[in-house]
């Protein structure tokens, strides 16, 4: 659920000591879950409400401690630049799937993620966007890896 190798590389490459490193991931794990903007997305006709992760302390507390989200709600973690993500589950508290998400919308790879593990789960290429839903979500929607998902954050595809 979050990419902490990606946030300990951009603070190391900073200059920031491993020390205030560790300090900020164990102050991000522990604090409570605060209120993120929400975006609408769209999956075919289904409607997706989603908070959105835009800044590193955002992606590392992520969906953690949370005992319940609503069907139709999820998390859209946003990226400057893509790269190839990974994601675990650790002070996650409910099961998950997590869509790698390219710039247009469209799924790349999907992934089940258990609650309270360190299991990576990553994007099979680089991409700018990660969703996560409750589990089972996309599968219930006959939604899979190629289906392009629609919203303001993702560019159009370029017409042919």
């Amino acid at each position: 659920m979050i990419y902490v190798k990606t946030a300990i590389r951009r603070l190391r490459a900073a200059g920031v000591g491993i020390g205030v490193v560790i300090a900020a991931v164990v102050q991000a794990q522990d604090a409570a879950p605060r209120r993120l903007p929400t975006i609408q997305l769209t999956a075919g006709m289904h409607l997706i409400r989603a908070a959105v992760a835009a800044a590193p302390t955002e992606h590392m507390v992520g969906l953690m401690h949370r005992t319940e989200m609503g069907a139709n709600e999820g998390m859209l973690f946003v990226y400057e630049a893509p790269q190839k993500h990974c994601f675990w589950m650790r002070n996650t508290l409910l099961p998950l799937t997590i869509a790698f998400v390219d710039d247009d919308g469209r799924i790349v790879n999907l992934a089940d993620m258990q609650p309270r593990t360190e299991t990576s789960h990553c994007s099979a290429r680089p991409v700018r966007f990660a969703l996560e839903m409750n589990q089972g979500w996309f599968a219930k929607r006959g939604i899979k890896p190629g289906f392009q998902l629609r919203g303001a954050p993702f560019k159009p595809a370029p017409a042919k």
